[in-house]
């Protein structure tokens, strides 16, 4: 039986997608002849270890993040090379510059075997796939990739967000089951609540109420008026975190709903309006942070921690530590039609492209051997926790970090997970670092408001991907633009007319039936 899903922000994005790879994919088009298989004297185990009798090598290129330590050094590279007998040389190029590197490789045909945490974007997928460079993996992922394989079955949206129009998987993702990793929280300051005597607002409304106490009533005690009773992080994320209370959801990584198979973009619709009024209210009466369109992430997650704060989101207590007891996670609030969806929620096919095999790669198979082992709860525990018994223990059959390990800056040098998008599983085995007792709590708050299915950025072929760079590059700067006015209140409502017209004129019908076009078209 399927398992029940309680789907994560928001979520892939095209634009970004699209903007990344901007060289050509005539570099390597004559690679287009089938992939090269092992050879005879390198027979592939389909399952057990090691995957090869006799020791193979493997040139991996890979992003580091400015936390992280060599590749090399990690326990889970070095101890997977004694399980598997498979040699990894890394080549490690800084998050700073990443793209341009990775770009010259495609552009200078200088591949690796495999590009892993590359970040390979939908189009740089079908570009570089269609050029012959990446090789299609769907056939080695049925041969050889019984966990990937077991969780495209068990979550049919991961093979419509990773498959092109022509039928062919070129890249594999990081895969996240659990829910409290795909969604921002909605944290409330309980210990204000209490000193006011009120209840967790249920609705948009009494939240304003409650916010308005914030504001007035003095909860710290202290004598000041310097309660900040909402923020949320820079732009329009408030908005996005409030779109379910008035029906509005974020399939696709965009402002899209679908209902009875049908896509809408509804940034014109009259809930819209609905909400951005809500959001104006709000900013109005200085109960929304009057620096929500101005702070940078510092400041945001400085007000997190001051104590100082009646509400905020964020994915975990991380940032708010030492003063965590003030907080509870609390339900979208029901708004004025009843609505009351957990909106901003990350698909479970994350990290796009975080795994591809290029066409000079000897040894797909084993590729793909190798890198199926982490898509399990096994192989996942030793990528983010190390050595049982040195990095970690297991209480009640879960990894728990030793207290040595679990800083900030220990924990960064044992695994590649830090600093995101390493293709492996994160399920609620292997969540203890970022899913803490207060997080599940907050998360069970969420859990029945969960979008059933989060569909992730459609894969458009490249002529598609472009026309949707264009439309989205006008219609997403217009819409953050004048949105961001309605909310500060620089422009009147009176102008929505104007505004609905505006987006019609830049063509939001057309991009709507692009969706529409692709979701058919998906397997689902």
């Amino acid at each position: 039986m399927r398992r029940q899903r309680n789907q994560t922000a928001v979520s892939l994005m095209v634009i970004a997608a699209l903007a990344m790879g901007g060289c050509s994919s005539g570099a390597g088009s004559s690679n287009k002849e089938a992939a090269p298989q092992a050879s005879a004297d390198q027979s592939v185990s389909k399952d057990g270890f090691p995957i090869v009798q006799e020791p193979v090598k493997l040139s991996m290129f890979t992003r580091i993040a400015p936390v992280n330590g060599s590749f090399k050094d990690m326990p889970v590279f070095q101890d997977y090379e004694k399980l598997s007998n498979v040699q990894v040389e890394f080549t490690e190029a800084p998050t700073d510059g990443f793209q341009e590197k990775k770009n010259l490789l495609f552009a200078s045909n200088e591949l690796p075997d495999v590009m892993y945490r590359s970040g390979i974007t939908p189009l740089e997928a079908v570009r570089y796939g269609s050029g012959g460079q990446l090789i299609p993996l769907e056939d080695l992922i049925r041969d050889y990739a019984p966990n990937f394989n077991k969780l495209m079955d068990e979550y049919p949206e991961i093979r419509a967000g990773i498959t092109t129009p022509e039928g062919h998987i070129y890249a594999i993702p990081g895969i996240v089951s659990l829910s409290a990793a795909r969604t921002d929280k909605k944290w409330i300051n309980q210990a204000w609540l209490k000193k006011l005597n009120l209840k967790v607002p249920e609705t948009t409304d009494e939240l304003y109420d409650v916010l308005v106490a914030f504001r007035d009533q003095d909860p710290n005690g202290n004598g000041q008026k310097d309660e900040l009773p909402l923020t949320a992080r820079v732009g329009l994320s408030v908005a996005t975190m409030m779109s379910g209370s008035f029906g509005l959801d974020q399939q696709f990584g965009y402002n899209i709903n679908l209902k009875d198979n049908k896509v809408e973009i509804w940034m014109g619709s009259e809930r819209n309006k609905e909400m951005l009024m809500y959001l104006n209210k709000l900013y109005a009466a200085k109960l929304l942070d009057q620096e929500v369109f101005s702070h940078t992430e510092a400041q945001f997650l400085a007000k997190q921690g001051s104590g100082l704060t009646g509400m905020f989101f964020d994915q975990t207590n991380n940032n708010f530590l030492p003063i965590s007891d003030q907080y509870i996670g609390i339900a979208p609030p029901a708004g004025p039609h009843g609505d009351r969806m957990q909106s901003q929620t990350s698909p479970i096919p994350r990290d796009f492209g975080a795994y591809a095999i290029t066409s000079v790669n000897k040894y797909p198979e084993i590729s793909m051997r190798w890198i199926d082992y982490f898509y399990s709860d096994e192989g996942s525990t030793l990528l983010r926790f190390g050595r049982e018994g040195e990095h970690y223990e297991l209480k009640d059959g879960i990894p728990y970090y030793k207290p040595e390990y679990s800083t900030s800056e220990t924990q960064p040098k044992i695994t590649p997970y830090a600093g995101g998008g390493a293709p492996h599983l994160i399920s609620e085995h292997v969540a203890s670092y970022i899913n803490p007792p207060q997080v599940q709590e907050a998360q069970k708050a969420l859990d029945p408001y969960m979008p059933e299915i989060r569909y992730a950025v459609p894969m458009f072929d490249e002529a598609t991907a472009q026309k949707v760079n264009m439309l989205r590059n006008d219609i997403d700067k217009y819409y953050e633009e004048q949105s961001t006015k309605f909310i500060a209140g620089a422009l009147s409502f009176d102008k929505w007319d104007e505004f609905q017209s505006t987006l019609q004129k830049m063509n939001v019908e057309e991009l709507q039936q692009i969706y529409q076009e692709a979701y058919d078209k998906m397997d689902k």
